[in-house]
């Protein structure tokens, strides 16, 4: 069992990165070692999760990446989100044997394609599950894929130099509040956030997280919320995030990518769900101790996160079924 294996992971955001990871598990099985070639924000993702054994960075163009890669002699390659790019680096690398997405223009270049089961009509398979019908094309399998984060000694440096200077001596729960998209902060409702960072502040000191780009909402919601809440959104690296969230009572998150992490670090986690159009069952937090909230408010037709104007749902959080999934997880429940 020689042979390397490179698992592509190029697009999207933190979260489609971290549940990628479960393909390299899966793929370690047969192969003697997985790198991953990413985008450079999310190199720290991948440099902590174990089943990974070297980092490729994807900073050029395809042609240039993939003569890059070519004295590597891979022998298979995973790419599981598939553009033009993705797809043609394996091929300049001269990898022989290449799994991608199907029913794409540039999927000839793929020796191995697999048909997605969302394009199937499968809205409740977990995404890691999904993810995984790639890595089974090349006769690699997990019983249990669930990802792997793992702060380093630096990170968890970096996370105590935070607790200091913000005079966090207790234990503490993370609150947060945001998701990817950029173009809901201009118009994400705060008082959803401010009743339930109270409600968690009666239980210990509050951390509310978040991109340099979601500072303003974080201090929004710490102002309002008042002694206890500590916005320090901007103030922390991913692998920082993580060594935070390892040493958390608890995450309390926004389906994103930081709830993905904290579920992998293993923190009890509570994912919450607040759009009828979010799917739980597949994107759910996959750990040892996770929960979700479903969308309770009654949300009009046909609205998204990227259509929807006002996210109401937001702003009318369902904060007493989050108190309950927390008490869940925090008493070694399972997710529901």
């Amino acid at each position: 069992m020689a042979e390397r294996a490179l698992l592509i992971a190029a697009g999207g955001g933190i979260g489609d990165t971290l549940l990628a990871t479960v393909v390299a598990q899966a793929l370690k099985t047969k192969f003697a070692s997985v790198d991953a070639l990413v985008r450079p924000e999310h190199r720290e993702i991948v440099e902590r999760t174990p089943a990974i054994s070297g980092v490729q960075i994807f900073d050029a163009s395809a042609l240039r990446v993939g003569m890059r890669l070519r004295p590597h002699s891979y022998a298979a390659s995973v790419t599981t989100w598939a553009t033009g790019a993705t797809t043609l680096v394996p091929f300049v690398a001269g990898i022989p044997v290449r799994v991608g997405q199907a029913r794409r223009l540039y999927s000839g270049l793929f020796t191995k394609r697999v048909v997605v089961r969302s394009e199937r009509g499968d809205h409740t398979t977990p995404w890691t599950e999904i993810l995984l019908d790639y890595a089974r094309s090349l006769n690699c399998a997990l019983a249990d894929p669930m990802p792997h984060f793992v702060p380093t000694a630096n990170d968890a440096r970096e996370a105590q130099a935070l607790l200091d200077a913000h005079g966090i001596t207790e234990s503490y729960i993370v609150l947060h509040p945001t998701r990817g998209l950029s173009a809901e902060r201009a118009r994400w409702p705060l008082a959803g956030f401010v009743r339930l960072a109270r409600a968690l502040g009666d239980r210990g000191p509050v951390l509310v997280t978040g991109s340099g780009a979601d500072a303003h909402i974080a201090i929004g919601i710490a102002e309002a919320a008042g002694p206890g809440v500590v916005s320090i959104a901007g103030e922390t690296s991913i692998g920082a995030f993580g060594a935070l969230s390892a040493a958390a009572r608890a995450v309390v998150a926004m389906d994103s990518g930081p709830m993905h992490i904290a579920a992998a670090v293993g923190v009890p986690t509570v994912g919450i769900f607040a759009l009828q159009s979010d799917e739980p069952n597949r994107w759910a937090p996959r750990g040892p101790h996770v929960a979700v909230v479903r969308a309770t408010y009654p949300c009009r037709p046909g609205e998204r996160k990227e259509t929807c104007p006002d996210f109401a749902c937001v702003a009318n959080l369902d904060i007493a079924g989050i108190l309950r999934a927390l008490d869940h997880v925090l008493n070694r429940g399972g997710i529901r």
